[in-house]
């Protein structure tokens, strides 16, 4: 009997994309090892009978530690690393927390490449052709980028640029690399990204409301269905030639059109999306009645 294909999944607490991943690949067969920097917040995955794994991908130490634990579950070797772990930060980009910026860019960016580089050695004993996936969302190509989440939008785009290349470079050690461009899926994202609240001294402030009701992410409730659109995510990386680029969740059809069309195809719905036309209507109003009491005065 054929022993199952091994993966490790970052990111799986209670509610995540993660956790649907990890539950969606146990079902199709895979041993999965589900991953998280608090281990307490795994008892969705656990209750199913994942194997669980402490994994804090910012933390050099937590790594190494991950890595000599699966190296022992799986007698040294490992089919698949899907790095899922991320966080969002939403808020105009000129009001944007640099600090958070750079912090937001280690998580999304960096740790991908520190993660991979880790596990690396396992995956290359892989008997079965080695398999890492990138979840970088819809968020990473400009059709995707939307207004107020500009910091996490750039993070995106540098992890998926890191990605092709990173599939370009590991092609000749039989080591596959997909970019996952994960459209709008229901899950606890936006509820764990920092409150999002303008400044006093914000430009938006003229359209408080609409702009943070937007920034909130409220219409995220919207998304996918996690576990279908995890079941599909499975069905496709379960194949023996997945594609490169592997699109799943609300609007990433769309998306994926709009990104062969003129840039700017998409800004109206943008917009209204986000409370941008409210913004606009608000300036003009505040203009005309500045207008009505210079003629006036």
């Amino acid at each position: 009997m054929t022993s199952a294909r091994t993966i490790l999944i970052t990111g799986c607490s209670d509610g995540s994309l993660g956790s649907a991943l990890a539950l969606a690949f146990h079902k199709a067969g895979w041993r999965v090892f589900a991953s998280a920097r608090n281990t307490s917040k795994l008892k969705n995955v656990e209750e199913a009978g994942i194997e669980t794994v402490q994994l804090d991908t910012l933390s050099d130490e937590s790594i190494t530690n991950c890595v000599s634990h699966l190296k022992e579950l799986t007698g040294g070797s490992l089919d698949g690393l899907l790095n899922n772990a991320g966080a969002g930060y939403n808020m105009p980009l000129l009001d944007i927390d640099v600090g958070k910026a750079r912090q937001l860019f280690d998580l999304n960016v960096w740790s991908l490449i520190k993660v991979t580089r880790a596990f690396l050695p396992l995956l290359m004993k892989s008997t079965r052709g080695a398999l890492v996936v990138n979840n970088t969302a819809c968020a990473s190509v400009t059709a995707g980028s939307m207004p107020f989440s500009g910091a996490y939008n750039a993070s995106k785009a540098a992890a998926a640029s890191l990605t092709e290349t990173l599939r370009l470079e590991l092609g000749p050690f039989d080591v596959k690399v997909i970019n996952l461009m994960t459209g709008g899926v229901r899950s606890t994202f936006h509820s764990n990204a920092p409150i999002a609240t303008l400044s006093p001294t914000s430009l938006y402030n003229v359209a408080k409301e609409s702009v943070e009701k937007a920034m909130s992410g409220a219409d995220a409730v919207n998304g996918s269905d996690p576990s279908q659109w995890a079941d599909e995510v499975v069905k496709e990386l379960s194949k023996r030639n997945p594609p490169h680029w592997l699109w799943k969740g609300k609007y990433s059809t769309l998306v994926r059109i709009a990104s062969h069309l003129p840039v700017g195809c998409l800004d109206g719905a943008m917009k209204s999306m986000v409370g941008l036309d409210v913004v606009k209507q608000k300036i003009k109003e505040q203009r005309g009645r500045q207008k009505t009491a210079f003629s006036s005065s």
